[in-house]
């Protein structure tokens, strides 16, 4: 019986290892910034040194879903993790810290607040265990309908809404540099047919994150947020995105980023995923997508 038992747990610790381990084929693996491996124990140790973390993952990849769950509780040995994400918009902050607090149950938030397609297989996991855990999770991204307007007639129109509308966006006027390489990479998407208000809609997402990420940030505290990776990757040699706008209200804070990337074998990073990010979550690119 002790055998078994013994068995047992050993097969139980194997499963769960949260990393490839041992497989001829693996489905993902974790990279530094230049293409060099890491092992996810190195990962965790140097997270832990940063203030604020920028986690871009790619919304419908399962992998990465269950690796946010896994460092989040491995950050949180600690007793010092923050978490925040973009999937909740600030007029459905309230919903989400009554379904926190216990106060309503998961129909009941689903019936108020505007949760994504996939939340309850890719996000609820993480939410629940903030639930469960007395973790602060906040919401961070604008109403997706304020985004729209700023796309269909940029930024001034933002200066119509409401006192309480203005308090689920990022403070006004809107810093904006049409010149980092994101903004400009939209514009060039499809050249001269792109609205010339589609990065500024973009921009008005990263500002809010980035100022609600810094006023529910705690000295102190690891803060961990989640984001789709175009919020958070580098696409040039300065800070661009979400982290443009940390860097220009907090630049003494320690960041971090992450981002996730998808290629066909993931074995060695490809060149064109380096400096994406500080690491990387490289993943097999037929791995099974949530939608």
């Amino acid at each position: 019986m002790m055998c078994m038992r013994l068995f047992l747990t050993g097969l139980i610790f194997f499963i769960t290892l949260p990393s490839s381990f041992g497989q001829g084929n693996p489905n993902y693996k974790l990279y530094r910034s230049n293409g060099k491996e890491i092992t996810y124990k190195k990962l965790i140790k140097e997270l832990n040194s940063a203030n604020i973390i920028l986690l871009g993952e790619i919304h419908n990849n399962p992998i990465v879903h269950w690796l946010t769950l896994e460092i989040s509780k491995s950050l949180n040995i600690k007793n010092n993790l923050i978490l925040g994400s973009e999937i909740f918009e600030r007029d459905n902050e309230e919903f989400l810290q009554q379904y926190l607090n216990e106060l309503i149950d998961y129909p009941e938030l689903d019936s108020l607040a505007r949760l994504w397609s996939n939340f309850e297989t890719d996000y609820k996991p993480l939410v629940d265990y903030a639930r469960y855990n007395s973790i602060k999770f906040v919401s961070t991204n604008i109403p997706r309908r304020y985004a729209s307007l700023v796309y269909k007639n940029g930024f001034s129109v933002l200066e119509n809404l409401t006192i309480t509308e203005k308090k689920w966006i990022s403070p006004l006027p809107i810093k904006y540099d049409s010149n980092l390489p994101g903004y400009q990479n939209m514009i060039n998407m499809i050249p001269g047919h792109v609205n010339v208000n589609f990065p500024k809609a973009q921009a008005i997402k990263d500002a809010t994150m980035a100022y609600f990420i810094l006023q529910n940030y705690s000295e102190n505290k690891l803060f961990l947020h989640v984001n789709g990776s175009y919020h958070s990757d580098r696409h040039g040699d300065s800070p661009d995105g979400i982290l443009w706008y940390l860097k220009n209200e907090a630049p003494t804070l320690k960041y971090l980023t992450i981002s996730t990337v998808n290629q066909e074998n993931v074995k060695k990073l490809e060149p064109e995923n380096f400096n994406k990010a500080d690491y990387l979550i490289c993943i097999i690119e037929n791995m099974t997508k949530t939608y």
